[in-house]
């Protein structure tokens, strides 16, 4: 992401700053790609005083953004870009666009591309794209094991040192107990994170939809809730033992906030994160006629629905992240069964979870930023700049009007892909521009 060249002056906004717990009416001003002032009124002549002191040659922009929210730019640490290998999907550039439209400016991409991202010169392929073609910032997470192969592991060192942010095996778990445990001591040496997928592949068993009241009607193989709590208190209790920080990705059950609960009682250094779809939606919602209800892991149960909403409110859960998965239309219109898991949700995060968790009073406008910029600013360990919104801060920005209630529509999206069972809902809350490093890389103001 290329610095920014431009004094932005954003006036009449309620600034939102996780890193103090503040919420208050400011102006903020931006000088190239740092946030200069947060202020009670920021004149445009001490702007243009700015701008000439800097030797800035654009000239002061000055966005209004009437009462909105200036939150602290969002950081996904879970998508798929599909890049390299599955393009037709998505690609570095359409997924920075899409992630832009949504508020977020920095995104931990996954993996589990064709070829996976394994080596140094697929590391280097997509670093290279992404400072090229992405108006935000792509930061890239290795492979594991070779291949992806859960055989042999990476180099995780010169991988870590040549910038790949953590290591995960996203989309299935290692399942050779040694080896991940040697991983995770290999991870906790070099200071590196683990995102782990919690999926036992024996107990999957061609599992398609939540085991119970979901796979009985609709006659379908299910996914039970051990087949996620097993692996989850596997990768806890490694975690312990080695010291490795430990990022769980995509919770999903009741269980599974109780053991998180429990790690950090016991004072391991894990974290986890939840996606929207896992609290604003159960296994009661599903359309048989429509795939894109069909995520791994699957829609559950009201009960894990509730649970997973109470880790966010009190804390146990840190994270919401989006698992951003595109697929094409084609692969979507195939039934239960043969179509892929996964949906898009970089472009709705935001506004879904204003709308489930805000808007109804669980949780307040400065828990939002907490749970979408500031603790996963943290876990991946670019708190010290990002994720907040003082002055010295990156200039990462989502500007966010609560009032603004609209309908998620497929032809609005920049994302290649639009399976999301979200198309068509109304929805409170929208981004109305992004800046990301000091750039207005979104902006319907």
């Amino acid at each position: 992401m290329k610095k920014g060249d431009n004094v932005i002056l954003l006036k009449n906004g309620i600034v939102v700053n996780p890193e103090n717990d503040s919420v208050q009416k400011s102006d903020v001003l931006i000088a190239e790609d740092t946030i200069y002032e947060v202020s009670e009124s920021i004149s445009s002549e001490y702007a243009e005083k700015v701008r000439n002191e800097k030797k800035i040659a654009n000239e002061v922009k000055i966005v209004d953004v009437n009462g909105a929210y200036i939150m602290p730019g969002f950081v996904d640490l879970h998508v798929h870009f599909r890049d390299p290998g599955q393009t037709y999907k998505e690609d570095i550039e359409t997924g920075a666009k899409a992630a832009a439209h949504g508020g977020v400016t920095t995104v931990c991409a996954m993996p589990n591309t064709n070829p996976p991202v394994d080596n140094l010169e697929i590391l280097k392929y997509v670093m290279d794209k992404a400072e090229d073609k992405a108006p935000i910032n792509v930061r890239q997470v290795s492979a594991i094991t070779k291949g992806m192969g859960n055989s042999e592991l990476v180099d995780m060192k010169a991988m870590y040192e040549n910038g790949a942010v953590s290591f995960s095996e996203d989309g299935k778990s290692v399942m050779d107990i040694k080896l991940y445990r040697k991983a995770m001591k290999e991870a906790s040496e070099i200071g590196a994170v683990i995102m782990a997928h919690c999926e036992d592949k024996d107990l999957v068993n061609k599992g398609v939809l939540n085991q119970g009241a979901a796979s009985e009607k609709y006659n379908v193989p299910g996914i039970s809730n051990a087949v996620e709590d097993v692996i989850t208190a596997r990768d806890i209790f490694l975690a312990g033992e080695t010291g490795a920080k430990l990022h769980l990705c995509h919770c999903s059950t009741e269980a599974s906030v109780e053991l998180v609960r429990m790690a950090k009682k016991l004072g391991y250094n894990v974290t986890a994160e939840v996606c929207p779809h896992h609290f604003t939606l159960t296994d009661g919602d599903i359309d048989r006629e429509d795939a894109n209800y069909k995520m791994n892991p699957p829609l559950r149960t009201e009960k894990d629905v509730q649970a997973l909403i109470k880790g966010l409110i009190d804390g146990t859960m840190d994270c919401i992240s989006t698992d951003h998965a595109p697929h094409s239309a084609e692969e979507k219109a195939k039934d239960f069964v043969n179509a892929p898991f996964g949906i898009t949700g970089l472009e709705t995060s935001a506004a879904l979870t204003y709308t489930a968790l805000v808007k109804t009073g669980l949780m307040s406008i400065l828990d939002m930023a907490k749970k979408m910029s500031y603790n996963p600013a943290k876990v991946i360990g670019i708190d010290d700049k990002r994720g907040y919104i003082a002055k010295g801060a990156i200039a990462d920005v989502a500007v966010f009007d609560a009032d603004k209630e609209w309908i998620a529509d497929a032809d609005d999206m920049y994302s290649k892909s639009k399976n999301t069972p979200y198309i068509g809902k109304q929805l409170h809350g929208k981004v109305v521009a992004t800046i990301c490093s000091g750039n207005i890389v979104y902006n319907e103001l």
